[in-house]
């Protein structure tokens, strides 16, 4: 299954709205055959796994990371491919909660075939996690806040003057991140001080371009800016309030700009899940940060910090949040890696 893990991570950035899915076969104690969902309207893992066994599938066990699914979609259902190929076991690692997918496990049950689930659950949750987050019901999206800070927690030196904190690889590693996401966010305040693009540049590039997003309650997203100059070429949205400028507002979308009014965190990121985003990856700054984490609107959080020391009049990094917002509770630690002399922390909230 832990091999299952690494194969699915191979369509990082071209499955979705898919899920990531990996799948071996195993034969008298070997691996006959392995596979992936390799991009959105492909065939699923446990069929390119199954291709590659052949005729050794025949009472093979088949590890695969969701539950196979029992629906006829942009492929057939993989149940059908896995009793034709006459399987004995299938051992999968979380159930799929999509209503249209879900059910494989009786399926395959009623042909005769062995089916145990759960197995390396927790680390299949968390390669889907926006996936599942989406199917089992959320009105927003799953929202994932990374943040480069300094050794003593700012974002920015005291001049605000633009400035990297981390090394190359490091930002590299975000271009990644992004690629696994459906819309990459920013406050206007970040566009201001830095004029970002928000596209993957580095990496393998996503099947589809992430939707750029920025929150900017009285549209003051410059016309010049590198958001709204290529607009037209990648979907960028505009995140306002109702008492933004109608003018302003209307010079934006004659860029090719998605404006959309929405009041409050809440609303906003209603909104987003509306218009089909899953994962949101947000990148700053501190009044963003500061308004999800308050609204306890994050499911992870990222951490990339520098060996630097911003000093006397930087800009916190969690400065926004209010003492006794959701997020004062504690998080936990689930992954840490060293990106040259930057460390990347990983942490998911710990419920109360």
């Amino acid at each position: 299954m832990r091999r299952a893990l690494l194969l699915a991570r191979r369509g990082w950035g071209r499955t979705a709205p898919n899920p990531l899915v990996g799948a071996v076969v195993v034969r008298d104690g070997l691996v006959v055959g392995e596979g992936f969902h390799a991009a959105f309207g492909g065939p699923h893992a446990e069929v390119m796994a199954l291709a590659q066994a052949g005729t050794r599938a025949r009472g093979a066990d088949v590890f695969v990371t969701l539950e196979p699914c029992a629906h006829h979609g942009k492929t057939p259902p993989c149940t059908d491919a896995l009793i034709a190929a006459g399987v004995r076991r299938v051992v999968y690692a979380v159930p799929d909660p999509n209503p249209l997918a879900g059910g494989g496990a009786a399926r395959l049950r009623a042909a005769g075939i062995a089916v145990v689930p759960d197995v390396e659950r927790a680390a299949a949750e968390e390669l889907n996690a926006a996936f599942l987050f989406a199917h089992r019901g959320a009105t927003r999206p799953w929202v994932t806040l990374k943040l480069a800070i300094s050794l003593d927690g700012a974002l920015a030196p005291g001049d605000r003057q633009q400035r990297w904190l981390t090394g190359d690889p490091a930002r590299r590693h975000v271009h990644h991140l992004r690629a696994g996401a459906d819309a990459v966010a920013v406050g206007i305040g970040t566009v201001l001080a830095d004029d970002p693009e928000l596209t993957v540049r580095y990496g393998r590039r996503p099947r589809v371009r992430p939707t750029r997003v920025v929150f900017d309650a009285r549209a003051r997203l410059p016309l010049d800016s590198k958001l709204a100059t290529t607009a037209k070429r990648v979907p960028t949205l505009v995140l306002t309030s109702s008492a933004a400028s109608a003018a302003a507002s209307a010079a934006l979308e004659k860029q090719g700009v998605q404006v959309l009014p929405a009041d409050g965190t809440s609303v906003q990121l209603g909104a987003l899940r509306a218009l089909g985003v899953q994962h949101l990856f947000v990148e700053g700054g501190a009044g963003v940060a500061g308004a999800l984490l308050n609204a306890g609107s994050v499911d992870r959080l990222i951490i990339f910090q520098a060996p630097v020391l911003l000093g006397a009049g930087a800009l916190p990094a969690f400065g926004e949040v209010s003492s006794g917002a959701p997020s004062a509770d504690r998080w936990r630690l689930i992954e840490h890696r060293r990106f040259g002399d930057d460390l990347m922390s990983v942490y998911a909230p710990v419920a109360r």
